[in-house]
């Protein structure tokens, strides 16, 4: 199997679309793709859980927060214990509650940066691609989540507010990617939220692009605004379950793209076969 690729879908700022675009990239790069996809609950409020039909994750006897104390504690536990086999194709590691007391734990841990890798790195080998769907904060979940991973999507809303908060990530990321992982790289900046029928989106988006392209990539989809995103989570089922034909189903479908062919162009680059 090719090597995988761990990607965090971060931004601080809540109610940017992390949840259903790491819900919905996932399953695009495992029905479309024929990738085999695993998908990380990163947050104590369990939404990518609950979104995928798990809607008391808090009950199951294996999450996240599990193998995450199992390391801090250095005692053994099988590592795919836990991991949820959704019925579109993707498997997923759960969060719980719990997660939020990790948090604490991590102050006084051993490497206390690396705790999520060191798991991720036991089972990462079963899968093309890792989707960490992170907690809306800097702290330190967050943090591990950039240590582990090789790149990072920010989600940004096309409002002022979600779009100022973006330069707080991305001192953060270049400051992981200096002390700590220096191999992470933004794979780019998520128009998400789109509504093209305001004077203000369509300002933001030139906004963004104007101050960030230079020297961060922007995927060319950006993802409507609609709905039917929101309906998905009560049902447990992807936006293409819930609505192929929808405007944002096909956003995903060609967000999937791009993300599979940023990586066959770094796969290239790095064996010196493109220029």
């Amino acid at each position: 199997m090719s090597k995988c690729n761990v990607i965090a879908i971060a931004n601080q700022k809540g109610g940017v679309g992390k949840t259903t675009t790491t819900a919905n990239l996932g399953i695009a790069l495992a029905t479309q793709h024929n990738k085999k996809v695993l998908l990380v609950d990163l947050d104590p409020q369990s939404d990518l859980s609950c979104s995928l039909g798990w809607h008391d994750s808090d009950r199951l006897d294996v999450t996240l927060a599990t193998h995450l104390e199992a390391v801090i504690r250095d005692e053994d536990i099988e590592m795919s214990a836990g991991i949820l086999r959704h019925e579109e194709g993707v498997d997923l590691m759960p969060s719980s509650i719990e997660l939020s007391g990790i948090e604490m734990s991590l102050v006084n841990a051993m490497s206390r940066e690396y705790t999520l890798k060191s798991w991720l790195d036991c089972i990462k080998h079963d899968y093309d691609y890792v989707l960490i769907d992170c907690m809306p904060s800097l702290g330190m979940i967050t943090i591990n989540a950039l240590t582990a991973a090789d790149s990072v999507i920010i989600p940004v809303q096309t409002h002022y507010l979600p779009a100022k908060g973006m330069t707080q990530l991305i001192k953060t990321v270049n400051r992981i990617k200096r002390q700590v992982n220096p191999n992470l790289k933004i794979a780019g900046i998520l128009l998400t939220l789109v509504d093209s029928r305001t004077n203000i989106a369509r300002d933001m988006v030139s906004t963004i692009k104007e101050n960030y392209s230079a020297h961060i990539p922007i995927f060319k989809t950006e993802i409507p605004l609609a709905v039917s995103a929101a309906e998905t989570s009560m049902f447990g089922k992807s936006l293409f379950a819930y609505d192929a034909k929808s405007k944002v189903a096909k956003a995903y479908a060609e967000l999937a793209k791009e993300v599979v062919e940023n990586a066959k162009t770094c796969t290239k680059a790095k064996t010196g076969l493109c220029r």
